[in-house]
């Protein structure tokens, strides 16, 4: 049997879960960054200048990590994430200058990866936009030779407002707290750039086509957006993929 805690709030019975505790955190980021998310859709609009221009910079030796143990395991992307060098190494694929922005995301902001991602993109000349937790970044030892953290290398900083430790419910009985907030605040941030993003984007006449599901505009619109969309994407990553930079 599983039971839920709850408590009365306001003549009514809420749930003192996770779930209570995220929305608490999500209205904390609404009531706190929105001046912080309007710079970073103003750099986002400015270095894209189309929808498109959003690029994920994923490399899986530090972040799938499904198996836990074994081979890909949690252990090893951990490790890797602290080896000073790599993001240089990541950097040395891209061809990154004037316009372009980076967004570096990392809940503590201590080791040498996103770091060293700011450090590299600030010396290419990019604004970078730091999303990470105020708080638990400044409660960690700082993990890099420099001493510095991920705030320390951000021209817009975004705080995802989770407490130290990360985790948001306390439960009788368990020495430490469970379920991490900086997974919900994460994802929102990302789409609270995009939103504003599109925004600014609009007002300028610059907004491409979106990428929208059929049972909003039909088969043959969906299908032709897709395409657009993905075209423009293309075009657009070429550039970034040609080579590395001489300067650097």
């Amino acid at each position: 049997m599983v039971s839920i805690m709850s408590r009365q709030v306001g003549g009514a019975v809420a749930p003192t879960g996770w779930t209570g505790a995220a929305i608490a955190l999500l209205e904390k980021l609404d009531r706190t960054q929105g001046a912080a998310l309007d710079d970073a859709a103003a750099i986002c609009a400015r270095a894209i200048g189309s929808y498109p221009g959003f690029h994920p910079m994923v490399e899986l030796s530090t972040t799938f990590h499904t198996q836990v143990v074994g081979t890909n395991g949690q252990r090893q992307a951990m490790f890797i994430e602290r080896v000073e060098g790599l993001a240089e190494v990541i950097l040395r694929n891209f061809h990154l200058s004037a316009p372009d922005a980076m967004v570096v995301f990392s809940a503590r902001g201590v080791t040498a990866n996103p770091i060293e991602m700011a450090m590299g993109a600030r010396r290419r000349g990019l604004p970078v936009v730091a999303v990470t937790s105020v708080a638990e970044s400044r409660a960690a030892t700082a993990g890099h030779s420099s001493g510095t953290r991920l705030l320390d290398h951000a021209d817009v900083l975004i705080d995802l407002g989770t407490p130290i430790g990360d985790a948001l419910v306390a439960i009788d009985g368990l020495a430490t707290p469970v379920g991490p907030g900086s997974s919900v605040t994460g994802v929102a941030v990302v789409n609270e750039i995009k939103v504003r993003t599109a925004r600014l984007l609009v007002a300028r006449g610059g907004m491409p086509p979106v990428l929208t599901s059929e049972s909003v505009v039909g088969n043959e619109e969906s299908a032709r957006l897709f395409d657009a969309a993905y075209d423009e994407h293309a075009r657009r990553l070429a550039r970034v993929l040609a080579g590395r930079e001489e300067h650097v």
